[in-house]
């Protein structure tokens, strides 16, 4: 015989508890701004994404490059070290603070994703986690990084991978869920 199961139900969905900071104008302005710089192939200016995010509260350091079409939710929870290397396609989705420190690369099509759904819940709660990835640390190509990660120093997520818990210092993961495969060695 089955049992009676609950269901998700998203009309009772409610993030009221939730703020992304900012003032609201700030958000509507935000939004156009990495619709037309940010997030557009047009315009291949790194050193205006970085001004117009410094512009809007991000914290970033010294030589960072940024190429065309990035989406970065929110630039008021958005601290970049020195050297970064965010590629094309990356998306932030900071819903909660995001630390990138220095020498990081995000490879085309990364995602750091703050945010999820409580899938026990019936009215589907929203759950959000910071990310940090450390020094060194390299985001493959269409990988993801998941809520409440910390990428250790200089530790490598390979392509297409789905960090869903920390990652050690300097170890290389791959796979869905990322699994640590071998040390990462660092010549001259």
């Amino acid at each position: 015989m089955a049992s009676a199961q609950q269901t998700t139900r998203l009309d009772r969905y409610d993030n009221s508890w939730y703020s992304p900071g900012g003032k609201p104008l700030s958000r509507l302005l935000w939004y156009f701004v990495n619709a037309l710089v940010l997030n557009s192939a047009l315009i291949p200016v790194s050193g205006l994404k970085v001004a117009l995010l410094r512009l809007f509260g991000a914290t970033i350091g010294q030589g960072v490059v940024i190429k065309p079409c990035v989406n970065i939710k929110y630039p008021w929870r958005l601290h970049i070290g020195n050297h970064v290397w965010i590629g094309e396609e990356v998306w932030i989705d900071n819903l909660e603070q995001v630390t990138i420190e220095d020498h990081c690369c995000l490879s085309q099509g990364a995602m750091l994703l703050c945010g999820s759904h409580n899938y026990k819940s019936a009215g589907f709660g929203l759950i959000t986690k910071p990310i940090t990835l450390e020094a060194g640390s390299w985001i493959g190509a269409k990988a993801l990084v998941a809520p409440g990660v910390t990428c250790g120093s200089h530790a490598v997520l390979s392509a297409s991978s789905v960090a869903t818990t920390n990652l050690a210092p300097y170890t290389i993961y791959q796979g869905n869920p990322a699994v640590a495969k071998r040390s990462r060695e660092i010549g001259q």
